[in-house]
């Protein structure tokens, strides 16, 4: 099935959408908000699918056309966000460019970092930033949004704690990560708040593209009206969701709803020519590793970071060319206070 919520007050309205994308109804009968239905999920979730069930096949009543712009992020605030790095060719390109050797403890073991989680961004809002300077970047990313996993849980056991998948711009101020990383404490200030997709779905939507803990299909990001990228969601991950999740919980239970992404998509390809969508290539998830890119080839980035009225949409079709989360699509816009 798929969840989203509509704008209203802190937490939205549920609401169950249509596979299509096109109809949706109100869920609030049986839970007033995805965290509501999360928390309880093993007794509700049966009855939002047969609610999804009914919508689906024209027999929901008080079904109402769709409208992603409607909508706050699936959760529109969370007890918990943390970003991973499955993709270590992308961790492996950052260090390159910086002449950094990359430690092989990077291969079995993940990264991670602690994002806010109390102020995301509706997938159809202006992103609004205070500076230009601050090196303003999308990534393109994957997230599941979990059931209670306990302290300590195998991957073995997180699998079957993955309730939702959406999409996820984590937006970043690349200008601003070298002197807080350098205060050895990590980002802050350098990841303002993260956006979503519209719609969050079950792992069921996604048929055969989900395999192995990862989603199978080529992540699409438009950025100023123009394909950016276009890399496979599934290929090259080197840690899989049971793998990252179980991470997170390695010391600490993770609560009902929290949310565990993926980092930025990357797929392995020739850094010297074919890398770019119009030179055949998939492309990129992000600016930043387009511009390691030209740093490696060339000694130094010709790619500018975002400016104010800057344009990016991310979105994921499956195999028929249906949109499966809705898109994420925004400005970026100068923030006035």
């Amino acid at each position: 099935m798929k969840l989203a919520s509509l704008k209203q007050g802190r937490d939205g309205e549920l609401i169950v959408v249509s596979r299509d994308l096109k109809h949706a109804v109100k869920a609030s009968g049986i839970a007033p908000t995805l965290q509501a239905a999360l928390d309880d999920w093993a007794n509700l979730a049966p009855r939002l699918q047969a609610l999804s069930d009914a919508l689906n096949s024209g027999q929901a009543p008080l079904s109402f056309t769709f409208d992603e712009g409607a909508c706050a992020s699936p959760l529109p605030r969370a007890y918990q966000w943390a970003d991973g790095s499955a993709y270590v060719n992308h961790v492996e390109l950052v260090r390159k460019a910086r002449n950094a050797d990359m430690p092989t403890s990077f291969w079995q073991d993940p990264l991670m970092y602690q994002g806010g989680s109390d102020s995301f961004i509706g997938p159809r809002d202006p992103v609004p930033l205070a500076s230009e300077d601050w090196g303003i970047d999308f990534e393109a990313e994957v997230a599941v949004i979990t059931d209670d996993v306990p302290m300590g849980a195998s991957p073995e056991v997180c699998a079957d704690k993955i309730r939702l998948l959406m999409l996820v711009n984590d937006v970043s101020l690349r200008g601003l990560i070298p002197a807080e990383l350098a205060k050895g404490f990590g980002f802050f200030q350098s990841k303002p708040s993260s956006v979503f997709s519209p719609v969050a779905v079950t792992p069921d939507e996604l048929g055969a593209a989900w395999q192995d803990g990862r989603v199978h299909l080529p992540l699409l990001v438009t950025y100023n009206q123009a394909l950016f990228g276009k890399a496979n969601a599934g290929e090259d991950m080197t840690f899989n969701f049971p793998q990252i999740i179980a991470h997170a919980a390695k010391t600490r239970p993770l609560g009902a709803g929290a949310i565990i992404g993926s980092g930025t998509v990357s797929n392995k390809q020739d850094t010297e020519h074919g890398s770019a969508v119009a030179e055949g290539g998939v492309g990129y998830s992000c600016i930043a590793e387009v511009r390691m890119i030209e740093t490696i080839n060339t000694g130094q980035p010709q790619t500018a970071f975002m400016k104010f009225g800057d344009t990016i949409r991310i979105e994921m079709l499956d195999a028929q060319g249906q949109s499966v989360f809705g898109a994420i699509d925004q400005q970026v816009v100068a923030y006035k206070g």
